[in-house]
């Protein structure tokens, strides 16, 4: 299981402070939406060049103009950008195609995506499959159960799964009885700790243990 830190709701100069204070612990780097909205393609690549030998994500969320904006990704140097499952497939198809030219790899935000969007998608089995739960229904509804999403589409052994939004230690277990994630998205449980270094630490320590 890779613990992948989620970068949201800062600039790219606190994005790098924080990202060297947990540097040891993680395994993949998120470029957050907000970042990317805020500050461009300059987010991921000086997080890219900062920190040459992570994984970088760029949450893009891609919805539409795939192929322009996956481009722009790969090229500032993310290895991974993410697109929304929601997406028509002429747009997801786009978004495979960039990434295998480029030798990099796709991930499918869930986000309100319907059991039968999810079944569209499961031919797709080289992408990676992100259960998420929303900023917005954390926020607003306090909704925080990954679990039960897409029913039992996302149990098949084959597929690369992830899992975010309001992840804690406390909710680690649960999550990995339930879906099992090789990628599991932390964002504010590490980047608002009051030391970030030491919940990261506390996260791939409960990882390990779990292996």
């Amino acid at each position: 299981m890779k613990l992948q830190l989620a970068l949201d709701r800062m600039t790219i100069a606190e994005a790098i402070e924080l990202t060297k204070q947990v540097e040891d612990s993680v395994d993949w780097v998120e470029v957050g939406t907000s970042l990317i909205k805020e500050f461009g393609m300059s987010s991921v690549k000086e997080l890219k060049q900062a920190f040459p030998n992570k994984v970088i994500v760029a949450d893009l969320k891609t919805i539409d103009n795939s192929r322009y904006e996956f481009e722009m990704a790969f090229e500032a140097g993310a290895d991974i950008a993410t697109v929304m499952g929601v997406s028509p497939l002429v747009t997801i198809d786009a978004c495979i195609k960039v990434a295998q030219r480029s030798n990099k790899l796709v991930m499918f935000d869930l986000l309100n995506t319907s059991k039968e969007q999810v079944s569209d998608l499961l031919k797709y089995n080289e992408a990676i499959f992100c259960a998420h739960v929303s900023k917005d229904e954390q926020e607003e509804t306090g909704a925080k159960n990954l679990g039960t999403k897409h029913g039992g589409l996302l149990t098949d052994p084959t597929l690369k799964l992830a899992a975010a939004g309001g992840i804690t230690l406390d909710s680690l277990e649960s999550l990995r009885k339930t879906i099992n994630p090789s990628v599991v998205i932390v964002g504010s449980a590490i980047t608002k700790a009051n030391n970030p270094s030491e919940a990261a630490a506390k996260f791939k320590q409960a990882i390990g243990q779990g292996e």
